[in-house]
């Protein structure tokens, strides 16, 4: 293997994020005092998250007023009365104690730890992604994790990927690949950045992006099959 430094999005690479924000979402609810059904309303919520993420890696909105306004626009269009700051503020607690591990997530940070060096690169809250590394037992394995809060940008901007580099033991742009789900972020951020990528695509969706990812694995197991191959 040729790589000696492996760059990993967190959320839906290593962590089922879907399923711990399912989770933390009916937390926040159940707590504010709502035990309804939610089936119409966590999928409008996710599509205006999905949407805020989107406008805050544009460089358009602050990630502060990303975590409440998600919450005010969803309990606005359904004509809820609940305060969007709480909902917030026990979202983000609830996170990190509602951790689901992607599918042999250990196992590979396990085995690529043992011939190089781990760091996490992620566009979420800071002290939220440290301490749901923790909880998830990868720490044991990473070396350091990039956050856009911390390095003040967001992937897929260069200058997100100049300040994760800072932070490795040692770093050359041969020696990296980027894991991740993200074309738009993850993989177009390699290529602008001018290091390799790898496209963990479990879905089988098309690309139809100007994302160009050097190598395409379906399960996380595949990812040290197909980088031992470099």
């Amino acid at each position: 293997m040729n790589y000696s430094l492996f760059l990993f999005d967190l959320d839906d690479t290593l962590l089922d994020f879907r399923a711990s924000e399912q989770l933390s979402f009916a937390r926040t609810l159940r707590e504010l005092g709502m035990h309804g059904p939610l089936d119409a309303l966590f999928p409008h919520y996710q599509a205006i998250n999905l949407d805020l993420w989107r406008r805050f890696e544009a460089g358009t909105v602050t990630k502060d007023f990303l975590k409440v306004e998600r919450f005010r626009l969803t309990f606005a269009d359904f004509g809820l009365d609940l305060d969007p700051q709480a909902a917030a503020r026990i979202y983000l607690d609830s996170l990190p104690h509602n951790v689901v591990l992607v599918d042999g997530a250990l196992a590979l940070c396990a085995r690529l730890a043992a011939v190089g060096e781990i760091g996490i690169i992620t566009n979420g809250v800071d002290h939220i992604q440290k301490r749901r590394i923790a909880s998830a037992g990868l720490d044991d394995y990473v070396s350091f994790i990039a956050t856009s809060e911390a390095c003040g940008h967001a992937k897929p901007d260069t200058r997100f990927f100049d300040y994760a580099a800072g932070m490795a033991r040692g770093f050359s742009k041969a020696g990296t690949v980027i894991v991740g789900d993200r074309l738009d972020a993850d993989i177009l951020g390699a290529n602008r950045f001018g290091i390799d990528s790898c496209w963990f695509n479990p879905a089988r969706l098309p690309n139809g992006s100007q994302a160009r990812p050097d190598y395409e694995v379906h399960s996380l197991p595949a990812v040290a099959q197909a980088l031992a191959g470099a």
